[in-house]
């Protein structure tokens, strides 16, 4: 089946409050609602908003969910967890009945909003392991390129020994490797969602986010940066000084180079296996005529050298 993520459904962020959540819930069921939408799958968003603000609007069946979803897209594959242990207290369905719910939904949650665990008079008694949990943390650059480490505070949700929802903020020392890719994961093991019953407690997974950089981009493993340089320094090919994360290195650009032109500093990006490559774009920057002298001199330039750019445009 696929997974629903039910803020992109509701068009609200993950962090959203619950009251933004009843706000953009009553807006969107206005604009879907069957009897008064002309939008023609009206019908089938209505029915979608139901079931995710049935979800979203109850702080335990949320804490769940989030569990679930943390790093999920929506649409892709999914499979339920084998175990399922949360066990939900509150009422019922917000239309009274779970049977225009997805099958996603009943996997998670089934149609009486209890979660599939065995009772405590089943005679079932072995441990419960944690939830895995997972969480984005953001470095720089810089971090990625020579490695460190990050301490980190998370703020929790997760249910206690009573079956009650918590917020704990965890403090973690977070060794970065050498070399991370953006997308990459951090595994943290044991840090994840407490174990239940003497069971091992869950995995913390941490997806590195690059932090916006002024003027290197990652790609992959490779790093972006667009090089400004003057004319005369593209025309007559001279060296010219460029950053890279490693360091300033010198550069010989190609003799008439031009704006756009890529240039490849073999090794130069992320040193992971295989090592990434610094991308250089030419920029060229053409300074102003601010003086007599130089609109004098832009002149005898356009008489040395004449030519056309826009000549492939018929113009």
């Amino acid at each position: 089946m696929e997974f629903k993520d039910y803020y992109k459904i509701m068009g609200v962020p993950r962090d959203a409050s619950q009251e933004a959540i009843k706000r953009a819930y009553r807006k969107l069921a206005r604009k879907y609602h069957p009897d008064v939408s002309k939008e023609r799958n009206a019908e089938e968003r209505f029915k979608e908003l139901g079931e995710a603000y049935e979800v979203l609007k109850d702080p335990e069946k949320r804490t769940a969910y989030d569990q679930i979803a943390a790093g999920r897209q929506h649409g892709e594959s999914f499979t339920p967890p084998p175990e399922w242990t949360f066990d939900f207290g509150g009422g019922g369905f917000t239309r009274g009945d779970a049977t225009g719910f997805s099958d996603f939904f009943d996997s998670l949650f089934g149609r009486t909003t209890r979660a599939k665990r065995p009772e405590p008079d089943s005679g079932w008694a072995g441990p419960l392991s944690g939830q895995d949990q997972y969480a984005n943390i953001y470095i720089s650059l810089e971090e990625a390129f020579s490695g460190g480490s990050q301490t980190v505070a998370l703020s929790i949700r997760e249910l206690d020994a009573q079956g009650r929802v918590v917020n704990r903020t965890r403090t973690l020392n977070v060794k970065i490797p050498k070399g991370i890719k953006e997308g990459q994961r951090i595994r943290l093991s044991g840090q994840g969602g407490t174990g239940r019953m003497g069971g091992r407690a869950g995995d913390l997974y941490l997806e590195i986010r690059f932090r916006p950089h002024r003027f290197f981009h990652a790609e992959g493993a490779d790093i972006s940066l667009e090089l400004p340089v003057t004319p005369w320094e593209a025309a007559l090919g001279l060296t010219v000084t460029t950053p890279t994360l490693g360091g300033k290195v010198e550069l010989k650009l190609p003799q008439n180079s031009q704006s756009g032109q890529k240039l490849r500093l073999k090794g130069r990006g992320l040193p992971c296996k295989p090592p990434g490559d610094q991308i250089v774009t030419i920029r060229i920057v053409t300074p102003e005529a601010r003086t007599a002298e130089a609109r004098d001199l832009y002149r005898k330039m356009a008489e040395a050298m004449p030519i056309n750019p826009r000549a492939h445009m018929g113009v």
